[in-house]
C-alpha cells in the first residue's frame, strides 16, 4: 500500500476517533484525578484497540458491504441484532447531536454569533459534506488533520509555560467512574472501520488494516494524555467542561480562538465520518433509499437539538456507556461467530483466547453499571 493511501486511511480513522471527546477529557481528569484517568487511558485504550482489531477481522472475513448492524443480523440472528440496532441508532444520533452542540460552541467563540445559531450553521455546513460521501470526506480529512495537528501543537506551546504540577490532583476514589463513559466515547472508532475497509480495493492494501488500527490507537491515546495533562496543569480544578473556556482567562482570547479552530476541525472530521457511517448503515443494513437514509441521518440530531437537548457532557457520557456495553460486547461475540461462519479468508488473523473476550465483556459491563450507579 502506498504511503499516500495509508495516510488517507489513517486520517479518516484518527479523524473519527479524535472528536468531541477530547475536549471533555481534561474536565473528567480534573474531577477524578490524574492517576484514575491515566489508568482509564491504559486499560480502556488496550480494550478498545482489541475491539477494533476484532471488528476489523470480522469485516475481512465477510464478503459484501455491511455495517455493525448488518454483521449482527448475519452472525447473531434477530435476538442479537435488535440491541445493536438500538445502540447504533442511539449512539450515532447521540454522537452527531454532541458534535452539533460542541461544534456550535466553538464556532460561537470563533465568530461571535450565538451558540444556538452557530450550532445550526455548523450542522448545515457538515450536512453538505456528508451528502458528498466517503471519498470526498477522506480527502478533506487528510488536510483537516494536518491543520488539526498544527493547531494542537501551537496550543500546547502556548500552554506549557503555565503548567503547574501542584494543580494535579492524583486520586478521588469517590469519583472513580466519572471518566468511564467519556473516555470510552473518546477512544471508540469502530464505526469507521468498515468505511476505511471500503477505501482498500486490493488484498495487499487490506493486509495493512491491523497496522492502521494500531497506529490510530497509539496516536489518539497519546494526544488525549498530553492534551488532558497540559490543560489540567494550567487550569486545575477550574477546568471547564469544554476545556477551552477555562484556558481563555490565562492564555488570552487569541489562544481561545485558536483553540476554537482546533475544536471545529476535530469535531467536523468526526461528524463527517459518523454521519456517512449512519447513512450507509441505513442504506445497506436497513435497505432504505438514499434520500430517506440521508434525511434520517441529518434531521434526527437537528430535531433533538431544537427540542432542547443541548447539554454536552451528559450526552457524551450516555453515548459512551451505551456504545461500550452493547456494541463492544456484540463485537466480541461477532468475532468468534465470524471465525466459524465467515465466507472469506481475512488478510490478518488475531490469536486470542476466549478468556480475553470474556474479560473484555466483563470490563465493559462492570464499567457501565458502575457509571450508572454513580450517576
Amino acid at each position: 500500500m502506498t504511503f499516500h493511501g495509508f495516510a488517507i486511511a489513517l486520517s479518516t480513522l484518527v479523524g473519527t476517533i479524535v472528536g468531541a471527546g477530547i475536549f471533555a477529557l481534561p474536565y473528567v481528569t480534573a474531577q477524578s484525578g490524574v492517576l484514575i484517568t491515566l489508568s482509564y487511558f491504559v486499560i480502556l485504550g488496550g480494550a478498545v484497540l482489541l475491539l477494533h482489531l476484532m471488528f476489523g477481522e470480522v469485516c475481512l472475513r465477510t464478503s459484501g458491504r455491511h455495517r455493525l448492524v448488518g454483521y449482527a443480523g448475519r452472525y447473531l440472528g434477530l435476538a442479537g441484532k435488535l440491541p445493536v440496532v438500538f445502540s447504533t441508532l442511539f449512539g450515532l444520533v447521540g454522537a452527531l447531536l454532541a458534535y452539533t452542540i460542541i461544534g456550535g460552541s466553538f464556532l460561537s467563540i470563533f465568530t461571535g454569533i450565538s451558540p444556538f445559531w452557530a450550532s445550526i450553521l455548523f450542522w448545515a455546513a457538515l450536512s453538505f459534506f456528508v451528502i458528498k460521501g466517503i471519498q470526498f470526506i477522506s480527502r478533506a480529512e487528510l488536510f483537516m488533520n494536518i491543520a488539526l495537528l498544527g493547531i494542537f501543537v501551537l496550543i500546547l506551546v502556548a500552554a506549557l509555560p503555565h503548567v503547574d504540577l501542584s494543580r494535579f490532583e492524583s486520586f478521588h476514589a469517590s469519583r472513580l467512574f466519572v471518566p468511564f463513559g467519556v473516555v470510552l466515547f473518546a477512544l471508540t472508532g469502530w464505526s469507521a472501520i468498515p468505511e476505511v475497509a471500503d477505501l482498500f480495493k486490493r488484498d495487499a492494501e487490506r493486509r495493512s488494516l491491523d497496522n492502521l488500527l494500531v497506529w490510530a490507537s497509539i496516536i489518539t491515546v497519546s494526544l488525549y494524555a498530553v492534551f488532558s495533562l497540559v490543560v489540567v496543569g494550567v487550569t486545575g480544578s477550574a477546568t471547564s467542561q469544554d476545556a477551552l473556556s477555562s484556558l481563555s482567562p490565562i492564555l488570552g482570547d487569541g489562544v481561545a480562538r485558536l483553540g476554537a479552530a482546533f475544536g471545529l476541525i476535530a469535531v467536523a472530521a468526526s461528524f463527517l465520518v459518523l454521519g456517512n457511517y449512519l447513512k450507509n448503515s441505513l442504506r445497506y443494513d436497513f435497505k432504505l433509499s438514499v434520500p430517506l437514509a440521508l434525511s434520517l441521518t441529518l434531521l434526527l440530531p437537528l430535531a433533538l437539538f431544537l427540542f432542547g437537548l443541548r447539554e454536552f457532557i451528559p450526552v457524551l457520557s450516555s453515548v459512551g456507556i451505551v456504545l461500550g456495553a452493547i456494541e463492544g460486547s456484540a463485537i466480541v461475540v461477532l468475532f468468534w461467530r465470524a471465525r466459524k461462519k465467515g465466507d472469506r479468508k481475512p488478510e490478518y488473523q488475531l490469536h486470542l483466547s476466549p478468556k480475553v473476550g470474556y474479560a473484555l465483556i466483563l470490563l465493559l459491563l462492570l464499567g457501565a453499571i458502575g457509571s450508572l450507579i454513580y450517576a
